[in-house]
């Protein structure tokens, strides 16, 4: 029973780490860029976007494919820079164990 109080108490601190990180999420931002840092994407640890920035040199109406591709390129490289910060600090929690189903932003 002793051991199980234990177990108990442990759920309870780390629930209570992992509610701190969720709010700390929240607050975090992250920039990702593509074309050489042409284009840039700021977004927060709930993968939201905040704004993008634009090199006017790459604007060309007769190529705005190569933009679209270029702004999805630097959110995605924003996203999975949060993504491994977020990561990073799960693992402190856990103490690296691999928890199935455990993803951040919650």
């Amino acid at each position: 029973m002793k051991n199980m109080n234990q177990i108990l108490k442990q759920a309870q601190q780390m629930q209570q780490k992992m509610q701190e990180i969720q709010q700390k999420s929240e607050s975090l931002t992250q920039e990702g860029t593509a074309g050489g840092g042409m284009v840039t994407s700021t977004i927060n640890g709930k993968g939201q976007l905040l704004s993008v920035k634009i090199d006017p040199s790459i604007v060309n109406k007769d190529d705005v494919e190569m933009l679209e591709d270029l702004i999805i390129a630097s959110f995605n490289d924003a996203k999975n820079k949060i993504d491994e910060r977020m990561s990073q600090e799960m693992s402190g929690i856990t103490g690296g164990l691999n928890i199935p189903g455990l993803k951040l932003p919650f």
